[in-house]
């Protein structure tokens, strides 16, 4: 087991571990020096919970937020700094495998979550092990719980270690889901997932969950770039060639997928993942070669828009582009973090060219997700049990 892993485990923290070329720029260290233009401070300080490990709004409009704690449970409350209680929304204990990086992993809600009541959920279980994706329902007489009988099984994959499961759901501005699942643990990818296209493993997935066929609870879109392959690709591939993709978001001004793909042993990466695309591993780790049994031929593969080395962090923790209007110094820029480190950046990229990165903050937390609020306002979870937003210390330029 490698050193970060063996981290991880001890504080039983999730899967952090978590047409255009683009861009690879490597950053460099930071220096004692910086003056850091943001700090954070708890958001909530009369709440707390246990292994926090996401944060999301039901795009309803109605100010809430929902925090998914590892064990198995979703707690609900409204969005305001003073408010003393968290209700449980839902309650899957009695089914989630949780510890080291297993646990329940990810929701997404349905974006006609206000008329439907569907959401959708990642967890992992035992006998055997594997990841299961899952539709719940709100309760129709209670907006602050949902249905724990409700539950239409989606997607099951089997899991063949207890590492990197991937974890976050997402629904595109296309209105299908997209799910992240990791290379199925190990280390080094031993079996060869990442550039398998006949496993899930090691991929983002996308599917129409509006419209099941062929005896499934889902359909598979026309347009997913591997469909009507003859060779026995997973139709459900959107793409490929991923490690451990434990956060991604999609930006709704421009409609690009950010993924944080979490390194081996020397490099964390940050893609702008495409249709069809092959992103390296383990052929790469970010943009070093890192698998023997397949050279290091690096054609036809998208390197990383942007990496890191592991003198800075070790876990990176895919975030979002800001949209809100707190800071708009950040408009526009990605904002992520660093598990190991508790370091915060905004990353700034407009397409094209070199993309320029900016340490934020030196928080000292164990990061492990980023979240919006109904107003593009953005939250950090740390496993310490708190949710923290950031705060201007030094009016940033940039």
């Amino acid at each position: 087991m490698r050193p970060k892993v063996a981290v991880l485990l001890v504080i039983a923290v999730v899967a952090l571990i978590i047409g255009v070329s683009v861009v690879r720029v490597a950053l460099n260290p930071p220096t004692s020096e910086i003056q850091h233009p943001y700090g954070v401070k708890v958001a909530f300080p009369n709440l707390h919970f246990t292994n926090p490990v996401g944060i999301y709004n039901a795009g309803d409009g109605s100010n809430r937020l929902f925090v998914v704690e590892q064990a198995g449970v979703i707690k609900v409350f409204e969005n305001n700094e003073n408010v003393t209680t968290a209700h449980v929304f839902l309650n899957l204990t009695d089914r989630v495998l949780s510890g080291g990086e297993l646990g329940l992993l990810g929701l997404a809600f349905h974006p006609h979550f206000s008329e439907n009541g569907y959401f959708y959920v990642h967890y992992t279980v035992d006998n055997p092990r594997r990841e299961i994706i899952s539709r719940f329902s709100v309760s129709p007489t209670n907006r602050n719980q949902a249905d724990v009988n409700s539950e239409v099984i989606l997607l099951q994959v089997e899991q063949p270690f207890t590492n990197h499961n991937g974890g976050q759901l997402a629904f595109g501005p296309d209105g299908r889901l997209y799910i992240a699942l990791g290379d199925g643990g190990g280390e080094g990818d031993p079996l060869g997932n990442g550039q398998n296209r006949s496993t899930l493993h090691g991929k983002i997935l996308r599917i129409d969950v509006d419209s099941p066929s062929r005896g499934l609870n889902y359909s598979i879109p026309r347009d997913n770039p591997f469909v009507g392959n003859t060779k026995g690709y997973r139709e459900e591939i959107y793409a490929y060639g991923l490690r451990n993709p434990w956060r991604f978001s999609f930006d709704p001004a421009t409609g690009r997928l950010w993924v944080g793909d979490v390194g081996q042993d020397r490099i964390e990466e940050i893609d702008i993942v495409k249709s069809g695309q092959n992103y390296g591993w383990n052929i790469m780790e970010g943009s070093l070669c890192y698998s023997p049994p397949f050279g290091c031929n690096q054609t036809g593969l998208e390197l990383p828009l942007w990496e890191y080395n592991h003198t800075i962090g070790n876990a990176v923790i895919g975030g979002f582009v800001y949209r809100g209007s707190a800071f708009p110094a950040l408009v526009g820029d990605y904002i992520y973090g660093d598990y190991g480190s508790g370091r915060i950046w905004a990353l700034r990229y407009n397409g094209t060219g070199t993309p320029t990165n900016v340490e934020l903050a030196n928080t000292g937390l164990h990061i492990s997700s980023f979240g919006l609020d109904q107003k593009n306002e953005l939250y950090i979870c740390a496993l310490d049990g708190s949710i923290y937003k950031l705060q201007a210390v030094n009016t940033p330029s940039r």
